[in-house]
């Protein structure tokens, strides 16, 4: 899995069991919910400045939105 993916696939299930909106966690973060969708789509790439303000938002590590699932690593 693109590591795009595996953001897109961790931020979508920590914002979900958080009971958010896209438009919720865009504005905690202060991103758009535009750029936030296309994040959870693995359409664009965040960086890591995106990743810190999004891990924050979401009161998590920032390690966990780019941390694979152990079926999906790859060597």
């Amino acid at each position: 899995m693109d590591l795009k993916e595996v953001v897109a696939t961790n931020l979508r299930r920590e914002r979900h069991s958080q009971n958010l909106t896209q438009e919720e966690l865009a504005d905690r973060a202060g991103l758009s919910a535009r750029y936030l969708g296309s994040i959870e789509r693995a359409a664009v790439s965040p960086s890591v400045t995106v990743l810190g303000q999004l891990a924050r938002a979401l009161r998590v590590d920032p390690s966990q939105l780019i941390r694979q699932s152990g079926r999906a690593r790859s060597s």
